[in-house]
């Protein structure tokens, strides 16, 4: 199958709905809003959660956790991208603003350094099975706004 192949399903396709149109056609006059109100109206629209006057859910629900402000958000790499490179060394930190972290997402067959700033423990296991070795990078950007600091 390729792409030029590719056609869309039955009946998945609608055309868009006409108003306004005249009586005829069935949604002429009011335009299927029906008479008077706040909903025939212009910027007649209720809000997503309103629940018709009950309490609504995410009030009726408990304030549950918060996201932490340090928190450290990583790029993930998995084994197989990284048995896709022919070099022996790879530093994953220059290809990437945020810290990296690799994954035990396939395989690696090849002995390869991996330098990272995080790894998971079996990631970890797979790339010293397969000869090579994981190598912790400190996030560069911090450590250059210390040295200025100083």
């Amino acid at each position: 199958m390729k792409l030029h192949n590719l056609t869309v399903a039955e009946g998945s396709l609608h055309a868009s709905k006409r108003v306004g149109r005249g009586l005829g056609s069935g949604m002429g006059k009011t335009s299927t809003r029906g008479q008077k109100g706040a909903g025939a109206r212009s910027g007649g629209a209720i809000n997503p959660g309103f629940e018709g006057g009950q309490l609504p859910i995410y009030r009726r629900l408990p304030k549950r956790g918060f996201k932490s402000l340090n928190r450290v958000e990583y790029k993930v790499v998995d084994l197989q991208s990284i048995d896709m490179v022919e070099e022996e060394t790879i530093d994953l930190t220059e290809y990437f603003k945020e810290p990296v972290k690799v994954l035990n997402n396939g395989e690696i067959k090849s002995k390869k350094t991996v330098i990272a700033n995080a790894f998971s423990a079996s990631a970890k296991a797979a790339i010293e099975k397969a000869g090579g070795k994981c190598i912790l990078a400190s996030d560069k950007g911090a450590s250059q706004e210390e040295d200025e600091v100083k």
